[in-house]
């Protein structure tokens, strides 16, 4: 039975800020402009209070206008925005967000706190944290090893042979033998 030590991420941590916002009556032609002046992927979309109200993304860019030969001057946030706005709380556990961005096909979630736009996070935000956190948790196994009620049975990871005893030491399953050369050569 493995022994459960979780690691908890917080959305805060990992999100992209500050966050793009654009207002909900400006052209697609200042959307893109903006996207390219800021090298983002996507803005905020906001109504005349500031509450952010929707989200345009370059796939939403390519498939509702350019696609439909749109005429960028011409077409006004509001009309290309995905909607509705789904949104996370920055006090989120990130394995949550990454479960819900998958389900609901999204790729980025504006991040709330207190009712006020705080940040963005991207499945890219998620993906540029992943090997930091495969790290944790291979050093977290290390220091938290299996533990067993009943001794493990079968061949030791090292020599081969059969052992109704194997311990697990360093990502390895080893029979009494093994594991004691180990320990003489440390």
């Amino acid at each position: 039975m493995i022994e459960k030590k979780e690691v908890k991420v917080k959305v805060k941590e990992v999100m992209s800020t500050p966050v793009v916002t654009i207002n909900l009556n400006a052209s697609i032609d200042e959307v893109a402009s903006l996207m390219i002046k800021e090298n983002v992927g996507s803005v905020v979309v906001i109504d005349e209070l500031g509450n952010p109200i929707g989200i345009i993304t370059e796939s939403d860019l390519v498939k509702k206008v350019v696609a439909k030969n749109l005429l960028p001057k011409q077409v006004k946030a509001l009309e290309v925005m995905s909607k509705p706005l789904f949104t996370v709380d920055k006090e989120e556990d990130l394995t949550e967000v990454a479960e819900k961005m998958k389900r609901l096909n999204i790729k980025r979630l504006p991040v709330m706190f207190k009712g006020k736009l705080v940040g963005v996070i991207s499945s890219k935000d998620i993906l540029e944290i992943t090997p930091t956190l495969i790290d944790v948790i291979m050093e977290k196994s290390e220091i938290f090893p299996i533990k067993t009620e009943k001794p493990l049975i079968g061949n030791c990871d090292l020599c081969g042979n059969w052992s109704e005893n194997l311990k697990f030491y360093e990502g390895k399953f080893l029979c009494e033998d093994c594991l004691a050369d180990l320990s003489k050569q440390e």
